[in-house]
């Protein structure tokens, strides 16, 4: 069922799928095409804030700002899996793995690979600011409309 915090909350977490979309793309290799890399995790911070920030509103200001580190942790760890995974099928279409096993194992070393880009000091500053402001907006909404 629709609700304002839900709203609230996958607003605010397209909001720092975008933002930190653009600071790894800003961080990155220089020339590389990210393709739908932006769009693809605005989309899923819009189903990670729907789904899971939505529906653990309005338990506290506690409640509220662990829901926020809830919201962005689960929206780190589909983006990682996401385009792990999208980059091994695009290196699996040029026979780069001997079998299905190799393959499947390759997406978690890819999104650890890529992982390592949000251990930039201003990502993870980003990524934490953005989690508690997403709770507490998140709470606020819960609050306010009920």
């Amino acid at each position: 069922m629709p609700t304002a915090s839900r709203l609230v909350a996958a607003a605010c977490l397209v909001v720092v799928a975008f933002i930190v979309s653009s600071m790894v793309i800003a961080n990155g290799e220089e020339g590389k095409d990210y393709g739908y890399f932006t769009v693809v995790n605005i989309a899923l911070g819009w189903i990670c804030g729907w789904k899971i920030m939505g529906k653990r509103a309005g338990r506290g200001w506690t409640a509220g700002i662990n829901n926020g580190l809830t919201g962005v942790a689960s929206l780190v760890f589909w983006g990682l899996f996401v385009q792990g995974t999208y980059e091994m099928f695009r290196l699996a279409m040029r026979h780069r793995y001997d079998g299905p096993f190799e393959a499947l194992i390759a997406i978690f070393k890819i999104s650890v690979e890529f992982g390592e880009q949000l251990l930039a000091p201003e990502i993870l500053i980003t990524l934490g600011v953005g989690a508690v402001a997403t709770g507490l907006l998140t709470e606020i909404a819960s609050r306010r409309w009920r």
